[in-house]
């Protein structure tokens, strides 16, 4: 099992604000014009679940799904459709009434020929994820 951590972003809103919004996939509707549409397609989404596509990868829908989650701490996600199952997820770290760290860690299962290939990319993903959860307008959701 490969593990990939983002780098830890800063949050200027509390873990409480952040851990409602991102625990309720739905809300994805509020943010879905930020995400680059050259990057991930055809998305749905409802409480629990989010499917969508990557774009240019041959891999057909990705259906990932809430499988705990830990108020104001953690979010966790597993694969329920993809070619390579994964785990993904999202921590929630209280340093000040309005300063939250966010961390996400994935875990996949890669055999050693498409952990070469994949690892850095997957690493800049997380990291571009982590600043973008980091930089939702919370307050305004």
């Amino acid at each position: 099992m490969t593990t990939i951590e983002s780098n830890i972003t800063k949050s200027i809103y509390s873990d409480e604000k952040i851990f409602c919004i991102l625990s309720d996939l739905s809300n994805l509707e509020r943010i879905k014009d930020r995400i680059p549409q050259d990057k991930v397609k055809n998305m749905s989404f409802d409480r629990d679940s989010c499917t969508f596509e990557i774009a240019n990868a041959p891999l057909g829908p990705v259906t990932i799904r809430i499988v705990e989650r830990e108020p104001n701490k953690t979010i966790k996600f597993g694969s329920d459709q993809s070619p390579i199952p994964f785990n993904v997820w999202i921590q929630l770290k209280s340093v000040g009434e309005n300063d939250t760290r966010i961390k996400v860690t994935i875990k996949a299962e890669l055999n050693m020929m498409i952990k070469m290939m994949v690892e850095k990319p997957l690493k800049q993903g997380l990291d571009k994820a982590a600043e973008m959860l980091a930089a939702l307008p919370y307050g305004e959701m």
